[in-house]
């Protein structure tokens, strides 16, 4: 083999060994860290605020009442946002991540290599999911939480510092994009990355409501393994 070509593969050896070193550190630390607890649990309570933490398997979101004596979410995330426009709906649901990812990968089949690429290196914009619901159904991918009011106007300043705004003082709705009949799509602000992912803010969220969450987690898994661990999926007991 020419020298040359030695010093390639010699190259690229160092280069692979080099790429999958950092991807077990990386799955260490987030096992590792995600294990951490931070926080304290919700606790029911007479008057308390009910929210959930919701996955669909991979991304997390928080969901709210639509409307509170604190919040009308509807000033800003309005019901004709979405395909169905349907008021009926009495809560909420909040999620954050990377823009190329939620408008152009409906699908894990859809995603590009170079979507990928970007969403991990801080190269592309994020955006806010936002979806109506009916009341929860609690279970192993939904926990409900009770937030005590300034635990809930904690949580309601997290949500809104996320969002873009207009001149005015509008949230951006990014029109023509949604993944079913009762969800929208807004400008958010923060750059997605392998180390603030859609699941590190829904934790970051529940840290601001002074809630259980993990010192760090990149995955859905290490915020309900904090839930899970005490037997209290589907609920404070």
């Amino acid at each position: 083999m020419p020298v040359t070509l030695k010093k390639i593969a010699k190259g690229a050896a160092y280069a692979g060994g080099s790429i999958l070193g950092i991807l077990v550190l990386y799955g260490v630390a987030a096992v590792g860290l995600s294990a951490v607890p931070v926080g304290e649990r919700g606790r029911p309570a007479s008057g308390g605020v009910e929210v959930y933490i919701l996955s669909n398997g991979v991304h997390t979101d928080i969901v709210v009442p639509v409307r509170s004596p604190q919040i009308d979410w509807t000033r800003q995330i309005r019901y004709a946002d979405t395909p169905a426009a349907d008021p009926s709906m009495q809560f909420v649901g909040f999620g954050w991540g990377d823009k190329g990812f939620y408008l152009d990968t409906p699908t894990w089949a859809e995603l590009k290599p170079s979507t990928a690429f970007k969403a991990m290196f801080w190269l592309s914009e994020s955006a806010i999911h936002a979806t109506f619901h009916h009341r929860p159904t609690e279970g192993k991918d939904c926990v409900r939480l009770y937030l005590s009011e300034a635990q809930y106007a904690q949580l309601i300043d997290f949500i809104q510092q996320s969002f873009d705004y207009d001149a005015q003082g509008h949230v951006e709705h990014i029109a023509g994009h949604s993944y079913g009949q009762y969800d929208a799509f807004y400008e958010a602000k923060r750059t997605y990355n392998l180390f603030y992912t859609c699941n590190s803010w829904a934790n970051e969220a529940l840290k601001a409501a002074g809630q259980r969450a993990a010192f760090w987690t990149p995955f859905d898994a290490g915020i309900f393994w904090h839930y899970r661990e005490r037997g209290t999926a589907g609920g404070d007991k």
